[in-house]
């Protein structure tokens, strides 16, 4: 008797891979119509449920990654309704103390809501936001990697694919350019999260998707230059060539003067009146009739250096000449240190501000819609004026071309704690007041921010809160976690609380960009895209020797040369 199950199974034809995979499918689809807990109770952004542990474990081995994570944090689960689903996101859980240990306390928040086909059970029409609750009985189900095709596939809007949904393999992750651009967006991560080459990535996913786009990035650390050599156009301090002249009033105060207090406004008062003269000077202030002191109208620094002279020289002997020797004196410093001349060289005076504009602004784009601006060569005491310059210009062209059927120009800045810092670190820097109004006005002139920062806790309070997308890679900061989770829609918080847990180039997406939060792994880019911005391997360098004697020579003639 004991030797007929064997002959049975040995006398029986073996399984094909095909049939093996309909039986796992057909495994799959039993397990996900059997419930694996209850409502307990209801609330208007989330509620709570009873998960039970046996049905948790059995998903737990499915070979469906959505179901196996049923349940988990972070995961996602169904909940009956009369007409539809509702779909929601696994905040926390706890151990049902009140039960014989089999049973689990979770807190939940909806996401959105489908219709249900009849005939299958499948979700289809899915949209964000709840209009029917479920009652505290209704029983919750796993969601499935098809319920998530469902939920996350596009609604036909213009899309950038940048990776793949968790915990899925082949469910493509977008984000709604039109939306994610119009209302600004923000890329959070710590250092070695790889937040530079995902950055990198969408980047050049806009790129493809508007050939004819006018994208203008700030890069403090010369990271991106690698990557963009072959679609974008990059600007550093060998081929910059900004016009001094393009600065305004207040630009050129922070660059021009350095005391404090009572002096302070007293060189302001002095710098003011030679400003205006020097360019009144220029044969366009004449045509123009009246022009102000923050007017974008050549002049040369030798005309505002004597105009200070002669000021100087009308004093009566009691007068004190310090002001006047203090700009005099700073104007010859720019003149003469080399690190400066991309900014205040003599050959920049001519009437270029059309062609530069073009030129930062790609317009026309030729094929290469992003400038990549590599501040890490210009002088440390002047590189927020010249951040603060660059977005001024955005904002004052997309004002005064608003009549214009004007292209919308991107601003992305990477480091956007050190150009907008939050009230304990404001330095009272231009820039900061620059890219906060940039910020709050901007979309209605069709320009676009994009923040990247590794400490969005020292961002300045109100523009993390302007952008409407929040890109989230792992932040190891508490005081930053809890900047981003204020500044985040409420039902995205079970999201949140894996941010601290997500791998590197894993992140949460969530607002206006995306359908429903969602946390996505992002793509490999090809290495020739990549920024400059790999962590040096310590082992493998202290490991290889030779040339060290020539490298240092060649490094203190650089350092010497200051760039001339």
């Amino acid at each position: 008797m004991n030797d007929m199950p064997g002959n049975q199974f040995a006398d029986s034809a073996p399984v094909t891979p095909s049939q093996e995979a309909e039986l796992h499918y057909a495994h799959d689809e039993d397990c996900a119509r059997q419930p694996i807990g209850v409502v307990l109770e209801i609330a208007g952004s989330g509620s709570a449920i009873a998960l039970d542990l046996q049905r948790l474990n059995e998903c737990a081995e499915n070979s469906d990654p959505s179901i196996a994570l049923a349940g988990q944090v972070g995961s996602q689960i169904k909940i009956k309704t009369a007409d539809g689903w509702l779909l929601a996101s696994v905040r926390n859980q706890r151990q049902d103390r009140r039960g014989d240990g089999n049973s689990i306390v979770a807190n939940i928040d909806f996401m959105g809501e489908g219709m249900e086909e009849k005939l299958t059970g499948k979700i289809h029409s899915f949209r964000r936001g709840v209009t029917r609750y479920p009652l505290p009985g209704a029983m919750v189900y796993p969601a499935t990697t098809e319920d998530l095709r469902q939920i996350y596939a596009s609604d036909g809007r213009s899309a950038i694919q940048i990776g793949t949904v968790y915990p899925t393999s082949d469910i493509r992750a977008g984000m709604y350019i039109d939306a994610m651009l119009g209302k600004h967006f923000a890329l959070l991560g710590s250092t070695g999260t790889g937040k530079s080459t995902s950055a990198a990535l969408i980047l050049h996913r806009i790129c493809q998707a508007a050939p004819q786009g006018h994208i203008l990035m700030i890069d403090p650390h010369g990271e991106y230059s690698a990557a963009f050599r072959n679609t974008g156009q990059i600007f550093d301090v060998s081929n910059l060539q900004m016009p001094y002249w393009l600065m305004n009033f207040e630009e050129h105060c922070e660059v021009l003067l350095k005391s404090t207090g009572n002096d302070l406004q007293n060189d302001k008062d002095i710098l003011a009146k030679c400003l205006l003269a020097a360019r009144s000077k220029n044969r366009l202030a004449e045509q123009m009739g009246k022009i102000t002191v923050d007017s974008p109208i050549p002049y040369l620094l030798s005309d505002l250096t004597n105009m200070v002279q002669d000021e100087m020289g009308k004093l009566d002997k009691a007068t004190n000449t310090a002001p006047y020797m203090r700009i005099k004196t700073k104007i010859e410093e720019l003149k003469a240190d080399p690190r400066y001349q991309f900014m205040f060289s003599g050959m920049l005076v001519g009437d270029t501000m059309g062609e530069f504009i073009s030129k930062i602004f790609r317009m026309p784009s030729s094929g290469r819609p992003i400038s990549i601006i590599d501040v890490s060569g210009v002088p440390s005491d002047i590189t927020s004026t010249v951040v603060a310059v660059l977005s001024r210009l955005v904002f004052d062209f997309a004002i005064w071309g608003r009549n214009e059927k004007t292209s919308p120009i991107l601003l992305v800045c990477e480091e956007a704690h050190r150009y907008v810092p939050n009230e304990r670190n404001a330095d009272g820097n231009s820039v900061g007041r620059v890219l906060s109004r940039i910020a709050k006005e901007g979309r209605k002139y069709g320009i676009s921010l994009g923040l990247i920062t590794q400490r969005p806790s020292d961002l300045a309070e109100g523009v993390l809160s302007q952008c409407g997308t929040i890109i989230s890679m792992r932040l190891n900061n508490d005081r930053d976690q809890a900047f981003v989770k204020a500044a985040m829609p409420e039902g995205a918080r079970g999201f949140l609380d894996s941010i601290p847990a997500l791998r590197n180039r894993e992140c949460i997406v969530c607002g206006e960009g995306v359908s429903i939060p969602i946390r996505v792994s992002f793509d490999n880019l090809e290495e020739s895209k990549r920024p400059a911005s790999e962590d040096p391997s310590f082992v493998d360098l202290w490991n290889s020797g030779g040339g060290e004697e020539e490298m240092v020579h060649r490094t203190v003639q650089r350092w010497r040369a200051q760039g001339s």
